[in-house]
């Protein structure tokens, strides 16, 4: 099967630095792995945080960031100013369906509610059959391991399949991720799109 062609990310990831100066190496290095691999970048336009650390890396190291922003956060200083683009839309609705439509497979770094509220979205859209791009945890320290604890038991008490569990890539080095990446293979979507509605659901 031809390699996943990673032209531009969605990165998902905290306003703030974490507790840890662990999350901002991390986050640099991503970034620079990425932009050397020739994938570019597109966030939520934030100059803030880990999503600040990620464009600046990424724009030092040449690469093309884009970010897209609501017109809510624009205007309370928090948009980027540097960014190769920054676009404003009208609420955070648009602003994640316009971050997907750009994106060739999306990434979570350490982050909180508004980052697994992004991460998890994508995923189940994936799971949905609504696009056929990878979606990934960097496990940044163990940070993504009682999450992924929490995905397993819900496996294990048949609310997510097998399949689509092992779908959401996780790997603890940037190479390792884009690599994981670039291999993915899409499953069949969850719902087939003759779906006998007689038959008992599945768990996502």
């Amino acid at each position: 099967m031809q390699p996943h062609h990673l032209n531009r990310l969605a990165v998902f990831t905290g306003s703030a630095h974490g507790a840890s100066t662990e999350y901002t190496t991390a986050a640099e290095e991503f970034a620079r792995t990425a932009v050397k691999a020739g994938t570019n970048i597109v966030y939520g336009g934030g100059k803030v945080g880990l999503m600040g650390v990620v464009a600046d890396s990424a724009l030092a190291a040449g690469g093309d960031v884009i970010g897209v922003i609501p017109e809510s956060l624009v205007h309370g200083e928090i948009g980027h100013p540097g960014l190769s683009t920054l676009e404003v839309v009208p609420d955070m609705h648009i602003r994640k369906t316009r971050m997907a439509d750009l994106a060739d497979g999306f990434v979570a770094l350490p982050g909180g509610a508004g980052t697994l509220e992004e991460i998890f979205e994508v995923w189940t859209w994936q799971q949905l059959g609504l696009h056929a791009k990878p979606v990934a945890l960097y496990d940044v320290d163990g940070f993504w391991q009682p999450l992924l604890e929490m995905l397993d038991h819900m496996t294990e008490q048949g609310f997510i399949s097998s399949r689509f569990r092992e779908t959401l890539i996780v790997e603890t080095t940037p190479t390792a991720l884009l690599n994981a990446m670039s291999a993915w293979q899409p499953q069949a979507p969850k719902w087939p799109a003759t779906m006998d509605t007689t038959a008992e659901p599945r768990g996502l």
